[in-house]
């Protein structure tokens, strides 16, 4: 599973999510990625299993960059426990993806198992997701300039 090795604080505040990706939202590695569409906390089981369900498909071909690191600790106080007496330890590590972001991206395959590979990966995560490819996120880029 996915984890900073150390940080500066153990607990951290829960923040918002509002807004678009300013960062990470071109595809830069490979040819096609896999860009957020709505707001969201991914765990790093869930970054984990979607890795393996589209390296499994490709059968080791190609590569795949993973785009997003949990870096967010997330606290839980156990069951049945009265309020008061402090935050909860840490339960789980979280990367907070906003809409636009590019989470994972492959490239060194051809289109179809491509698109093949990031539809499993996408049934992985917890927010809705679209697939992309190089030249649509430049596309809008350029209109923009």
């Amino acid at each position: 599973m996915l984890m900073p090795k150390r940080v500066k604080r153990r607990k951290q505040f829960r923040g918002t999510m509002t807004g678009k990706a300013l960062r990470g939202n071109q595809i830069t590695n490979g040819e096609f990625g896999l860009v957020a569409t709505e707001p969201c906390w991914i765990k790093s089981n869930q970054i984990e299993a979607a890795r393996i369900a589209m390296t499994r498909y490709t059968k080791r071909g190609g590569k795949v960059w993973i785009k997003i690191f949990p870096d967010k600790p997330v606290t839980a106080k156990p069951a049945e426990t009265r309020m008061g007496s402090g935050k909860g330890a840490l339960e789980y590590w979280v990367a907070v993806v906003k809409p636009g972001r590019v989470m994972f991206e492959i490239g060194g395959v051809s289109e179809e198992v491509a698109r093949e590979a990031l539809r499993l990966a996408m049934h992985k995560l917890p927010c809705k997701c679209k697939i992309a490819s190089r030249a649509d996120l430049e596309g809008g880029v350029a209109n923009e300039n």
